[in-house]
């Protein structure tokens, strides 16, 4: 084999269109052979999802779609645009409620936040701490409901697994609280930069639970 034969079959044997040179165990995200093919659909899922949740309520069926559409590019299967606006349809009815429970919530976090701060309740700080946590732990249960959505398993069962799935991997779980406070945080310096941090996000939500399994 020459030079350039073994250039060819090296390319083939990476982007697992050819024959494998060597014995080697399967990689845990056959989709993710190059780094900046990983990092543009990333920015790409991120743009897709800042667009199906300007709603705001509409963000939990956002995330879903964007979540389920990393996860099959990263597992090498058929992730066309068209997938991800199909499961944004099929997860709006109950994600919209979903939505709007968590934008009262938010609102109501909010304002006790704002009170807090302002001086007129007793106990202010521990009051704002309080609200800053629980804000923290609504965005991981959204997360977490939103990486196990599936238009099979729809929102209230995607909901109901959040407790077992979050006491079985506390860690994991505190991977995604940094991951919504990174995400909050990016948005306070510069609102834009919200676009790659939702893309960042659906790639914690698929890769978090995947070090378990790499153990």
């Amino acid at each position: 084999m020459d030079r350039r034969e073994l250039r060819a079959a090296k390319r083939a044997d990476a982007s697992g269109s050819g024959p494998a040179l060597e014995e080697r165990p399967p990689a845990r995200f056959p989709g993710a052979t190059g780094a900046f093919a990983l990092f543009g659909e990333v920015l790409l899922t991120g743009v897709l999802v800042a667009i199906a949740g300007l709603g705001v309520i509409t963000l939990p069926a956002a995330l879903a779609a964007g979540i389920r559409h990393l996860r099959r590019y990263l597992n090498a299967e058929a992730s066309p645009v068209r997938f991800f606006w199909r499961d944004v349809r099929a997860a709006l009815p109950g994600g919209l409620l979903v939505g709007l429970a968590g934008v009262l919530l938010a609102g109501l976090l909010l304002l006790d936040i704002d009170l807090a701060g302002s001086g007129m309740l007793p106990g202010g700080p521990a009051i704002a701490v309080i609200g800053w946590i629980g804000l923290v732990v609504g965005a991981v249960v959204l997360l977490s409901a939103a990486g196990a959505w599936s238009p099979e398993l729809g929102w209230r069962a995607a909901l109901s697994t959040v407790p077992a799935s979050l006491r079985g991997d506390l860690r994991g779980a505190l991977f995604l609280a940094a991951t919504a406070v990174f995400v909050g945080v990016t948005t306070w310096m510069l609102v834009p930069l919200i676009v790659p941090a939702l893309g960042c996000v659906a790639l914690a939500v698929v890769a978090i639970p995947e070090r378990r399994r790499a153990r």
